[in-house]
């Protein structure tokens, strides 16, 4: 019998028999979103059980999506409040398919690793607590009770509370994200990567170098005033495509749009509004003005040659905002010199664009009076990233656009409460305030030393420094990069444990020993000895509200993720000085605790049951920038160009529509035409001819890292529109091949959008 080391990461190579490529979408959404939408929910849910929950889906009295974290409307909402990620993101989790212990009896753990996420997407909601033996093959059912009496024994096994990893995915609410950290820090460790370490980081890292808080500036009205929006780097139609919504509503309102990106996403160029006459027609709204194909990490030079070309327009120092830059800016002057310095050569070489197109988004950039900068994870994951969105700063900087209505900063974030968890304090070096304050409300002495982040977990676990790791949430292996390292790391781990609602490849490559914990989904009814619960979500813009499931659960066997963390924490540290039976009982309590903790959280529990919830204190929407002595910063910022050898191409990992994150819905990337397959890659029609890669190919990916190769095996050659010398491919697919220490600078952030490689032709005997 096959032990658990030995179970492949990642499912065999082979391509699907209905592969299909199509002409690229030129809009996102139209009458197919709707069809698609209402098939998933057909499938798995069937028509009552989905389109009550959708009817549910991000009202104020309902519950919040468990996809993106795009915000809702303040005031009026439509009785469609979703998109058809959204959608599916609903048909999913309230799927009627069951993985129970008659599956895991049925299913090795060899056997459920050779098949795709996408089937084990396809397996339905787990609904009881399941616990793999050292050296077994099988899962078996195991009792709540001797689930979290197993975390606390190995827990308190360990030499020190630092062996212990406490990770958190974005869908976590802020109660449960709450008590997550309390627990790490009750135990002794501040060991708290989580998914923001791997996509967002690098925004929070900058916002707050520059304006003093690492969260945007605008409100979801701001888009209603604004006359120029930058979309940089994202894929709204796919990544957050209610954000489209916004866009159809500034264009017609007479904003200029100007998107930077290496494809031309559906989402950027049209939106056929599903909820409009003309959208159900496919009549779609041109959205973007200006298309800017950027090459992969050239969006620094790209940015820094918008600045010198302002500072060489004649009228920039008549339409400059001088009294904004005066009064609330620092380092003014240094930084026009930087500018203007820079040589036009270089910056056309690195960013792929020409100085006249640069010179004519200039000239756009210096007349607008109120702009808004949206940028997402093609902007976050380089090596250059900070600095990047330090310079997007810059730009607001330039023109004022901050502090006024129609204008600001907008990091898109992905997973819907990835914002709030960090504002709960799920993060390896929350500041001394916070420490102080959960010190003095909970009587125990809180942990100082930085704990371990994303990619400092791994390296922990992989050298033997970690014994337990606890997953709230998310589907790290698949999540994270190097997937064959981050694998053995795992395997070196005594037990770990991953508290989910569905299956995933984290639950096949474990530790000695693994537990899996279901969870309650957001759209299914939380009740407390009789008594109904509610938690809240921190939303991209800073809005606290409520969410509350309707549903019945799949299974009466499943716990909420309060309930799964406040017992284990019971198990592990008692009751006291943190009552953790109370806390469960009713989330009213939790609540009261945040708002001791946590500034802007006053009268927590009232204002949360105000119809659309409450905007947290941002100070830079005041222009307040005491956080950082009172200005905010103008920075020079050094590009850093990936040098290629010969034959060497850049590579962005990417989704397809058919997933959220390492979700897998379906096969199908309708908006970039491919059908069937995700194992493809992008290529250049020039950089295939140039190598004698035909379309359709077969080809393995090589990666390329300070003298080490990662390869990916057997992924089709498709020509795409992406600018040459540059590819992209799926992840969780593409993952193996992203270096674990090629990291962003300051934010440790993996850098999965610009991976070096080469392509060779298929090698046949690894299928």
């Amino acid at each position: 019998m096959k032990s658990s080391k030995n179970i492949p990461v990642m499912p065999e190579e082979q391509f699907s028999d209905h592969y299909k490529k199509t002409r690229p979408s030129k809009y996102a959404a139209g009458v197919k979103a709707v069809t698609v939408s209402m098939n998933h929910i057909h499938q798995q849910s069937g028509l009552f059980r989905g389109t009550q929950a959708l009817l549910k889906l991000n009202q104020k009295s309902g519950f919040d999506c468990p996809s993106c974290a795009w915000p809702d409307p303040d005031e009026h909402r439509s009785f469609a409040e979703f998109c058809e990620n959204g959608a599916k993101a609903i048909a999913s989790e309230t799927t009627k398919r069951i993985a129970g212990s008659d599956f895991f009896r049925n299913h090795s753990i060899e056997t459920i690793a050779k098949n795709s996420d996408y089937w084990h997407e396809q397996q339905g909601r787990l609904t009881e607590p399941m616990y793999l033996a050292k050296g077994s093959q099988h899962y078996q059912a195991i009792s709540w009770e001797k689930a979290f009496s197993l975390c606390a024994e190995h827990l308190k096994a360990m030499d020190c509370p630092d062996q212990a990893i406490f990770y958190t995915s974005g869908r976590t609410s802020n109660e449960a994200a709450f008590l997550y950290q309390l627990f790490a820090r009750q135990l002794g460790t501040n060991n708290l990567p989580d998914c923001s370490n791997m996509c967002h980081e690098s925004s929070g890292a900058a916002l707050n170098q520059t304006i003093g808080i690492g969260k945007g500036t605008i409100s979801l009205e701001d888009f209603d005033l604004a006359d120029t929006i930058f979309l940089i780097g994202q894929n709204p139609g796919t990544n957050h495509p209610r954000m489209l919504s916004s866009l159809q509503k500034a264009k017609r309102k007479g904003a200029t749009i100007i998107a930077i990106n290496p494809l031309p996403e559906a989402g950027l160029m049209g939106f056929a509004h599903p909820q409009e006459i003309q959208g159900m027609l496919n009549q779609e709204t041109s959205l973007t003005d200006h298309y800017i194909p950027v090459k992969i990490n050239g969006d620094l030079p790209f940015l820094q040659g918008l600045s010198k070309a302002i500072f060489e327009n004649p009228e920039w120092e008549l339409l400059v905002d001088h009294r904004f830059i005066k009064t609330h800016t620092d380092g003014f002057s240094q930084y026009r010199a930087s500018s203007t310095a820079r040589d036009w050569k270089q910056i056309e070489k690195e960013s792929g664009i020409s100085v006249e197109v640069i010179r004519k988004m200039a000239q756009i950039a210096l007349h607008s009076k109120k702009s808004i900068f949206c940028w997402a994870m093609g902007l976050t994951q380089h090596h250059n990233a900070v600095p990047t969105i330090r310079e997007v700063v810059n730009l607001a900087l330039i023109g004022g656009h901050l502090g006024r209505p129609g204008a600001g900063l907008c990091p898109v974030r992905g997973h819907s409460n990835v914002q709030g968890d960090r504002t709960m304090g799920i993060w390896e070096k929350m500041p001394e305030a916070f420490l102080q304050s959960l010190e003095k409300e909970f009587s125990f002495s809180v942990p100082r030393k930085i704990g371990y982040d994303t990619v400092d977990a791994i390296e922990a676990m992989h050298d033997g420094k970690c014994r337990v790791f606890i997953g709230l949430g998310g589907n790290f292996l698949s999540a994270t990069p190097d997937t064959e390292y981050t694998a053995e790391a795992f395997r070196r781990c005594g037990l770990t444990v991953h508290i989910s609602t569905k299956l995933n490849r984290s639950h096949v490559i474990t530790g000695q020993e693994a537990l899996i914990l279901p969870c309650l989904g957001r759209s299914e009814a939380d009740t407390v000895e009789g008594k109904a619960q509610f938690v809240t979500c921190e939303n991209s813009m800073g809005v606290v509200q409520k969410s509350q499931g309707t549903l019945s659960p799949i299974a009466k066997t499943l716990k909420s993720e309060v309930a799964i963390v406040s017992g284990i924490a019971k198990s592990t540290l008692g009751n006291h000085p943190v009552n953790w039976a109370s806390l469960r009982q009713n989330y009213d309590r939790i609540r009261n605790k945040i708002e001791s903790v946590i500034p802007g959280f006053e009268n927590f529990n009232q204002r949360v049951l105000q119809p659309g919830g409450f905007y947290l204190p941002n100070r830079a929407k005041k222009l307040d920038f005491s956080a950082i002595g009172g200005k905010a910063h103008f920075t020079l910022n050094q590009h850093t160009p990936i040098t290629l050898e010969k034959d060497q191409l850049l590579l962005m990992t990417l989704r397809s529509h058919d997933q959220f994150n390492t979700t897998i819905y379906g096969m199908n990337d309708r908006y970039r035409g491919i059908h069937g397959e995700r194992r493809v890659i992008f290529m250049n029609s020039l950089d295939m001819d140039r190598r004698g890669i035909s379309e359709q190919q077969p080809v393995d990916i090589h990666s390329h890292f300070q003298g080490k190769t990662r390869t990916a095996y057997s992924f089709l050659a498709v020509s795409y529109p992406i600018p040459k010398g540059c590819t992209a491919a799926y992840f969780p697919e593409a993952n193996v091949l992203v270096p674990l220490q090629s990291k962003a600078a300051v934010s440790h952030t993996p850098t999965s959008k610009s991976i070096v490689i080469t392509i060779s032709p298929h090698l046949t005997n690894k299928i």
